[in-house]
């Protein structure tokens, strides 16, 4: 038995649809400015090739609940995104073999501190006070690719409350999935575990606590997160 200084973390993991199996979360990557439509409401240049960040894996939210509101922020923003999880990887994927690559889909929140964004990408700033903090990657059950096939044309929807606010094909997207793994496995070594956030549609938008969040997406297991009080 190891014998760590202080106590290990807790591996990161997601639910199986139909299986008693967990995920483990390696890396969670992240694509922002993926979808014409949101580009144009954040006023950003379209012409732009989509940037690609990271969260922390100990953001992972498994499942649904209830999150936290985030110290440090008055503009808490929901984005609702396909979710990508690989059971292989490598160096220069192809983008022929992309897919053979793919354990399965989920849907997920990257749950954005818009307030420090917008200051972030003024002065040039890293995106990790906006993106990378506790709770910002709430992730359904994950539904395998010979369940479900591979999701290259399925609507995403996301409701505040009941009400709608997100609702795009999957098929919209400026890179698709093939795409995504393609160009990610030039900059990194993907692995298994990896789980890849695709980009969020137009219609994002502030919560509040009390909210609560829906997200579906044809053919994969909903998520439903609530928005609780200050995260203490």
């Amino acid at each position: 038995m190891t014998d760590y200084a202080v106590a290990s973390p807790a591996q990161a993991r997601l639910t199986i649809k139909n299986s008693d199996q967990l995920f483990p979360v390696r890396r969670i990557y992240c694509v922002g400015k993926n979808y014409v439509a949101h580009v144009r409401e954040m006023n950003a240049d379209e012409r732009d090739e989509p940037v690609i960040f990271m969260k922390p894996s100990d953001a992972i939210v498994r499942g649904g609940g209830e999150i936290p509101y985030p110290v440090l922020s008055n503009d808490f923003h929901y984005e609702g995104e396909l979710v990508v999880a690989l059971k292989s990887g490598g160096y220069n994927i192809a983008e022929d073999d992309a897919q053979s690559h793919i354990f399965g889909y989920a849907v997920g929140l990257d749950m954005t501190r818009r307030d420090h964004q917008l200051n972030a990408i003024e002065k040039g700033l890293p995106w990790e006070i906006t993106k990378a903090f506790d709770h910002s990657a709430p992730v359904g059950t994950l539904t395998r690719v010979e369940d479900v096939g591979h999701v290259n044309d399925a609507v995403l929807r996301l409701s505040v409350n009941g009400d709608t606010r997100q609702d795009a094909n999957v098929n919209l997207m400026l890179w698709n999935t093939k795409e995504i793994i393609a160009r990610l496995s030039q900059q990194h070594r993907l692995m298994p575990g990896d789980i890849i956030m695709t980009g969020t549609p137009a219609g994002v938008g502030a919560v509040q606590t009390g909210d609560k969040i829906t997200l579906t997406c044809d053919g994969l297991e909903a998520l439903s997160i609530s928005i609780g009080g200050l995260a203490a």
